[in-house]
């Protein structure tokens, strides 16, 4: 029995620390894990819109590797530290998300690092695009 599941990973050392992946790939399936604004080099802006932008960064490049992209999507888990920051990040993905849109679930909570606003988690849904 052949198996298409398999692993991206982001290369960060918190990874294999914590034992997730960044993403993995079932089928046409992409299960990308819970993913705060943190940049490549590590530092995170305070700003929670520009976190936003960066987790959709990172979310992006992981369904890259599967050949599939943010408008593969199909459904959002947002968490939020602070209630009022929600508006904000929704207007960060009503830009980057058009019909159809992914279902949302938006969830206020706290994060064991104080600096982190919001984290995404993602499922894309990647069937064969005439344009790949």
């Amino acid at each position: 029995m052949t198996s298409n599941r398999w692993a991206i990973s982001s290369g960060s050392k918190l990874e294999k620390l914590a034992g997730y992946s960044r993403a993995v790939v079932d089928g046409e399936w992409v299960f990308v894990s819970g993913t705060a604004g943190h940049n490549p080099d590590g530092t995170i802006s305070p700003d929670p819109e520009e976190q936003t932008r960066q987790s959709l960064r990172t979310i992006g490049e992981a369904l890259s590797k599967a050949a599939a992209d943010l408008s593969d999507i199909v459904k959002l888990n947002v968490y939020v530290a602070d209630r009022k920051d929600v508006m904000t990040v929704s207007k960060v993905l009503g830009e980057h998300f058009s019909d159809p849109r992914p279902t949302n679930t938006t969830i206020i909570c706290g994060f064991p690092v104080e600096e982190i606003k919001v984290e995404i988690e993602a499922t894309a849904l990647c069937r064969t695009k005439s344009a790949r």
